[in-house]
């Protein structure tokens, strides 16, 4: 099968992201070589029924609580090597006692030292929801999540065109996976919403420069509608910076970086979560 093209035409794709996205492509070439497609969504349609990741949102939020998806990365294009000694399981089992709704594990492996036996490891050590957090740019990549246990997928708007979006997001609901869409602007937000994922995130990272800013989420956050669920991602560090996402609108947030580096993270993610 011929890999898409790797930037599309239509997007004005930043050079870190342009970097990654020509790397993955060629990744999901030489993997598609060796796994066949077919082979691929056979594996998926046979793995274990899905973890439901927007019930469990909806559950701790309506019960008071922050919608915590917790994130198991290793390092990051920004950070660097995040933490060392890095363990999955244990990471996966100290969300879990500290309430996490969810968790997120990064599978990239050039640019976050992610792996699939990562997600896997972690899916096996608790009974949470996971999305699997990597550059999704082709079907088969979706039938891959879902071999290896995850319950959620992110497409990322400013990757991929209307077209691969709503490809992998009808793939993922054939799965009966959930889709975490993801924006960074108002152009990105207006296209997620052709979508019909009720998941919208609010990356408050810019591409472009790497900082962060939780105005974006300020700004973007009152704009989903509310039969949509948002959720804020990056920068968030404090039990204020959650106070400042939920009087956005969102009290689903999705934090990594800043639960790494801590070295109690049970205790870390559980402040968050009772944030409110």
């Amino acid at each position: 099968m011929n890999a898409p093209q790797i930037i599309a035409p239509d997007l004005d794709v930043p050079d870190t992201l342009a970097r990654i996205l020509a790397d993955k492509y060629e990744e999901v070439r030489e993997r598609i070589a060796a796994t066949p497609l077919s082979d691929m969504e056979r594996q998926a349609r046979n793995a274990p029924k899905p973890r439901d990741f927007v019930t469990a949102l909806c559950h701790a939020v309506g019960e008071g609580r922050v919608g915590l998806i917790a994130e198991i990365k290793r390092a990051s294009p920004s950070g660097g090597l995040i933490r060392d000694p890095f363990e999955p399981v244990a990471l996966a089992e100290a969300y879990c006692a500290g309430g996490a709704t969810c968790l997120s594990v990064l599978t990239d492996a050039p640019y976050f030292q992610g792996s699939p036996e990562h997600l896997k490891a972690a899916r096996a050590a608790c009974d949470l929801p996971i999305l699997r957090k990597d550059f999704m740019v082709h079907p088969w990549q979706v039938f891959e999540a879902r071999a290896m246990g995850a319950d959620c997928i992110l497409l990322i708007m400013a990757a991929i065109t209307d077209a691969v979006a709503e490809e992998l997001e009808d793939i993922a609901r054939s799965l009966d996976m959930a889709v975490l869409v993801e924006v960074h602007e108002r152009k990105e937000l207006d296209r997620a919403l052709g979508l019909e994922t009720r998941l919208v995130g609010v990356n408050n990272r810019n591409l472009r420069t790497l900082k962060t800013d939780l105005a974006t989420a300020e700004e973007l956050v009152p704009l989903i509608p509310a039969d949509r669920i948002p959720v804020a991602e990056s920068g968030i560090r404090t039990p204020e910076d959650v106070r400042r996402m939920a009087a956005a609108g969102s009290r689903c947030i999705l934090v990594g970086e800043h639960l790494m580096r801590q070295a109690d993270v049970a205790k870390a993610a559980n402040d968050l979560v009772h944030a409110l």
